[in-house]
């Protein structure tokens, strides 16, 4: 007799259904394996966005299983495969069948099945309709959708409760305009009462015409997930987890079952269980055979390998106006044959004309991570780094061995990024054109927080318990000795069974938010590739997939990136054009000027890209950089990573001789020569991992990967055992192995490619050669492009003057709304503060003020009357003293400001008609002390040009300036601390 096939579970809810489902995807693929079931559907409501993390899994459950046949093969455990030899347990691999679950208004609910690729593009486009027609996180399906987007579908209708009269209607109506394609779905509710639920639902499957489909419609892959699940109930609709009632699951059961479990649980209807199965094996659609297509980008007639090979040779000539050197004529013609045989020139024509629209607008742009290691995208514009300062080479970002698409990351002015953003929506269409998500995850404070709330516990002990953790780091680290310090009993039930569960959701999918720039763009429909929704910020719109997700099925992204120095930069270039004459670019910026190598090395660095931070003039006079690639180094090196890897030390000792460079083979050496025996760049890491432990190139990438996603899923150490076994058997003594490791570890908390840090080193020299050259304008430009950086307005400003810049104040009748540069006394330029400094001043009313400004303001009054700014704004401006050129203090221009009204006065009271003036006396306003003027410069403008704030306290802080019986003398000026 013919053995039955193996049910296959058609719907199961993960953790995608956000705060429902209690598992991951990838561990519903790991149980389906162990249970032995031949195929499963990842079905959430209304997304697919968990899909691909599923299929993943199925990917690396088939290559361990292929590994462990191999191994077990070459040691005889077992023979050569046979012709359909029966497989031991452990080489199940399930099949993963993509599927969503369908919540119409109506009440409807179904789960869709695509039985083929128009099936899939049915299912996204339904479910695009839904959420496009929603806000973010919604989705508003309805019946009519459904009978729209029903090509290659197989729908399984979830059988009520009770059937409404409103219900039998609608699922009549659906299985006329579906007749063969629809089932009803019959599953238990683990209630004791399941034989008679059964009975109802093939009687109302046999009343609808329709075949029944046996499922368990699991919540999680596991029973222990059981408490998880009623906790992430309890937070969905914000109930304490002991008041949930009915909401709370009533048992364990609503989990992943293996074929003898349902036959079990379905028996005298096991035919709904096999027709389950022979379901599963008739949908053969796989994501694996989704076929992205780029868009061609066919200009004029002209292939794209034409289009692209004439823009680079054009590109050429632009670089390298004297003629292009040999070097970089070979490399060009390497790259071109590369990128032509892997058929990834629309990508690169794709940026280069995204590029070519920013420099049309004048927003400066700059490509960063592998694109600086490609002469082509040099020469396209897409990056100002010249591929000949290091020796990165092209493979490292096109590779003919990995089989991976390349990937561009271009910065934009942040200020002006929208306009990119805007752009590519609008040649492309929304149809075709999305932003990538974003999957936010629980992580530990957030996790505390929410458990905690759900456990019942008290908000002062949920905050107690979130004080102690830092940043993203795993709550792991609130030990039993510290919680008591707190005041908090480490054996008290309720709070450890908070904090196993607070470490059980620790990496749950919490929700979807959009990636910071990674474009998704087709040749066709996007909407048919995956599902498109609405943004929170309005104009956005971003597919169901992560740019893990879109990695793993090989679908190329734009990164359109935002960066505050771009626009630093760019401001600087336009005045240095408006004030001096010169154009400059990225890449004809005078190189290697040691008047910068010096500033830099002296610390000299405040507001410069990169090395502004306390760490990096630290380090800089250690380093003193004296050439471009040094500042490859220093961008590279001070890095969590190279720091918690001991990187740091080890490198200046060599670079300054205090210990010899020295390398533990011949192999290794080529790979670590140019850092002088350290590995300080991600590429590196790898390197070694091949070099010395002998990974293969597929391990080598999975080491990569591991690296980038370390903080997300720290699944570095899975290496360790392999990394030190292959440097043992290499001849590398332990200690050098395991430091090695240590290093490549650290990697995983921000470790920077060799060619990123030389987009970064780029930018570095520019900020710094204009800081060095041109102060005034550096300074200006910083304070306009603000906010960004490590410096408020008030260190920026000080630091200018430090540097022989004159700064001016805010001024009602010199400044404009930016900060500004004008002549100076000695013919040379000043710096003038704008309005844009004042808080509560936007940049509207700034506009209007300079419109109707003309010959200038005379007092407050003309700024009301003739710019029709309301008093409010003039109080700001008084108290930002900005009339002091009108010879008004602050406080008498704040007398003036407040006896302003919210309407016009009428002639009779205007007090200046026919030469009358009101008799009113001046009012006798005190002066105010230099401290209090100190103090308003710094509520109003964020910085003050009068003094600095400790200035009026050093007598204070002075040992023995003045006894202690009489610290500070009554009415001493500002030097002696009048406060």
């Amino acid at each position: 007799m013919q053995k039955s096939p193996s049910f296959a579970e058609l719907s199961a809810l993960s953790n995608f259904t956000f705060l429902t489902g209690a598992s991951h995807p990838e561990e519903y693929m790991q149980r389906a394996a162990l249970l032995g079931l031949p195929a499963i559907a990842i079905a959430d409501e209304n997304t697919v966005a968990g899909i691909v993390r599923a299929y993943s899994e199925a990917r690396e459950i088939t290559r361990q299983v292929a590994e462990r046949h191999a191994l077990e093969a070459r040691d005889g455990l077992i023979g050569p495969p046979a012709p359909n030899p029966q497989a031991p347990d452990w080489a199940n691999v399930p099949r993963l069948i993509p599927a969503a679950r369908l919540v119409l208004a109506e009440g409807i609910t179904l789960t869709a099945l695509p039985q083929n690729r128009p099936g899939w593009a049915s299912l996204c486009r339904l479910l695009t309709t839904g959420r496009r027609r929603a806000g973010k996180g919604q989705c508003d399906l309805r019946l009519e959708d459904l009978l729209e987007h029903t090509e290659g579908l197989t729908l399984l209708l979830h059988a009520p409760e009770c059937a409404s009269d409103t219900w039998l209607d609608q699922a009549r109506r659906l299985t006329r305009h579906l007749a063969g394609q629809i089932f009803l779905l019959m599953a238990p509710a683990y209630n004791g009462q399941d034989a008679a639920r059964f009975r109802r639902q093939a009687q109302l499957a046999q009343n609808l015409g329709l075949k029944p489909v046996a499922s368990a419609l699991p919540r999680m892959h596991h029973e222990r997930r059981r408490r998880l699940a009623d906790v992430l109930t309890a937070v969905r609709t914000s109930t304490r987890i002991d008041d949930l009632g009915r909401a709370a699951l009533a048992n364990s059961e609503n989990r992943l079952r293996s074929d003898p479990e349902m036959r079990r649980l379905f028996k005298g209807f096991e035919d709904a269980v096999d027709r389950a199965a022979a379901l599963a094996q008739s949908h053969i659609f796989c994501l694996g055979s989704l076929r992205y297509e780029y868009p061609t980008e066919v200009a004029q007639g002209e292939t794209p390998t034409t289009r692209l090979r004439r823009l680079a040779e054009e590109g050429l000539k632009w670089r390298y106006p004297q003629g292009a050197p040999t070097r970089a004529r070979s490399l060009l013609e390497h790259e071109l044959t590369l990128i032509a045989k892997l058929n990834y020139e629309p990508y690169f024509l794709t940026v280069r004309d995204i590029v070519a629209f920013a420099r049309k607008r004048g927003i400066l742009c700059q490509g960063r991570g592998s694109a600086a290691n490609s002469v082509v995208c040099y020469c396209l514009g897409v990056t100002s780094v010249s591929p000949e300062i290091g020796t990165m080479v092209f493979e490292r970002f096109v590779s003919e061995a990995r089989d991976e698409p390349p990937d561009i990351d271009v910065d934009f002015e942040h200020e002006r990024r929208e306009e990119v953003i805007q752009h590519i929506y609008d040649r492309y269409g929304r149809h075709r054109a999305g932003l990538c998500a974003t999957v936010i995850h629980y992580r530990g404070k957030r996790a505390i927080r929410e458990v905690g709330r759900a456990m019942g516990l008290s908000q002062d002990t949920i905050s107690a318990l979130a004080s102690q953790l830092w940043g993203f780091f795993s709550t792991g680290a609130v030990e039993r000795e510290r919680m008591r310090e707190i005041g908090l009993d480490p054996d008290d039930p309720r709070l450890k069974q908070t904090l196993a569960l607070v470490q059980e959701i620790e990496g749950f999918p919490r929700h979807l938010s959009q990636h910071v720039g990674g474009f998704v763009i087709t040749e066709g429909r996007l909407d048919e590739l995956v599902p498109v929704e609405n943004a929170s910020m309005e104009g956005r719109t971003v597919i169901s997939w992560d740019k893990d997700d879109i990695e793993a099925l090989g679908i190329l992204k734009v990164d359109v990136l935002a960066l505050g120095m771009l626009t630093c930069i760019r401001k600087a270039f336009d005045l240095l054009a408006q004030h001096h004459g010169h154009r400059y670019t990225l890449a004809t910026l005078p190189p290697e000027d040691s008047r910068v190598y010096d500033m830099l090395s002296r610390a000299d660095s405040i507001g410069v890209f990169q090395v502004e931070s306390r760490a990096q003039m630290n380090f800089l006079p250690r380093m003193r950089p004296r050439c471009f690639y040094d500042l490859v180094i220093e961008v590279a090196i001070i890095r969590p990573g190279p720091i918690q890897g001991d990187m740091v030390h080890p490198y200046i000792r060599r670079r300054n001789g205090e210990e010899k460079v020295t390398f533990p083979s011949d192999a290794l050496g080529a790979v670590l020569s140019k850092t002088l025996g350290v590995p300080l760049f991600q590429e590196q890491a790898m390197q070694i991992a091949i070099v010395g432990a002998g990974f293969s190139p597929d391990q080598a990438d999975r080491l990569r990967r591991a690296l980038a996603t370390f903080k997300k899923r720290g699944n570095i150490s899975e290496f360790r055992t392999l990394f030190l076994r292959g440097m043992k058997a290499n001849g590398y003594d332990n200690d050098f192995a395991e430091r090695c490791f240590a290093q490549i570890e650290g990697f995983g908390s921000y470790g920077f490619p060799e060619s990123h840090a030389a987009s970064f080193a780029l930018l570095v020299y520019a900020s710094a050669w204009i800081k060095c050259h041109h102060p005034t304008i550096f300074a200006c430009a910083l304070l306009n492009a603000q906010p960004m950086g490590f410096y408020a307005p008030a260190q920026i400003v000080r630091d200018a003057r430090e540097h022989g810049v004159t700064v001016r104040p805010v001024c009602i009748n010199a400044s404009v709304w930016d900060n500004s540069i004008e002549p100076d006394d000695a013919g040379g330029l000043a710096l003038r503060l704008g309005f844009r400094q004042i808080k509560g001043i936007d940049e509207d009313s700034a506009i209007w003020l300079t419109a109707a400004r003309a010959n200038g303001y005379g007092a407050p009054g003309d700024v009301w009357r003739r710019a029709g700014l309301p008093p409010a704004i003039i109080t700001r401006l008084a108290e930002a003293d900005c009339f002091t050129s009108l010879g008004l203090t602050r406080r008498q221009a704040l007398w003036q400001a407040k006896a302003l009204t919210a309407t016009k006065q009428l002639p009779l009271f205007a007090g200046d008609i026919d030469g009358e003036a009101l008799n009113e006396p001046a009012p006798q306003l005190p002066r105010m002390t230099s401290g209090e003027e100190v103090v308003e410069d710094y509520v109003t403008t964020r910085l003050s040009l009068k003094a600095h704030p400790i200035s009026l306290l050093r007598c204070y802080l002075t040992p023995g300036a003045y006894p202690h019986s009489d610290p500070q003398p009554e009415g001493a000026d500002a030097s002696g601390g009048d406060i």
